[in-house]
């Protein structure tokens, strides 16, 4: 499946959770799925997608939902064990796991020799999805569980053919922020 009809698949089941989205594609293409002031596109800082959300998790009451890709969950392996460490409720991180880092050239990542599940499992997470077809991905009953949860998504490599977000890093920021301030 590609990674677009996952994302398509994943968001078109969420109603009013928080999402914190990976840089690059993985935002253009969840921008272009469906915007919302509730939807925060990393631009930058590549490998901290699922820490801003376990940070925004350890705030709120509502469900943080964190969309990061293998290569970043590669880069920042810590914050699986800090997620873990702080077992926040309402923490569902998606791994999207194209085996590439796909918004720098797809390079190969070392997920194509770790399966990520058995990493969070071995590191202490009982909550753990596996899903490689679209029609596998039922979120329903994960929103209804305590976190934290992960759920691992394999895709294909590639990017959908989408544009960029037309909205600068400061108006992103700005728009989040008064969602996540109203819900205090």
């Amino acid at each position: 499946m590609e990674r677009i009809e996952a994302i398509k698949t994943i968001v078109e089941q969420l109603d009013d959770e928080l999402i914190i989205c990976n840089l690059g594609f993985p935002s253009r293409e969840l921008y272009s799925i469906k915007d919302s002031p509730r939807h925060f596109y990393m631009l930058g800082s590549m490998g901290m997608a699922s820490s801003i959300g376990l940070g925004l998790a350890l705030t709120q009451k509502r469900k943080v939902i964190v969309f990061e890709g293998d290569g970043s969950l590669l880069m920042n392996l810590g914050s699986l064990v800090t997620i873990y460490s702080q077992s926040p409720k309402n923490f569902i991180l998606i791994i999207l796991d194209n085996g590439c880092y796909a918004t720098t050239g797809s390079q190969c990542t070392y997920a194509l020799q770790v399966d990520l599940s058995k990493l969070a499992k071995g590191i202490g997470f009982k909550k753990v999805f596996k899903f490689e077809k679209p029609h596998e991905i039922n979120m329903r009953p994960i929103l209804e569980k305590d976190g934290p949860i992960i759920v691992h998504v394999k895709v294909e490599p590639g990017n959908a053919d989408v544009p960029v977000i037309d909205m600068n890093p400061e108006e992103i920021i700005s728009r989040f922020m008064k969602i996540i301030s109203s819900d205090k």
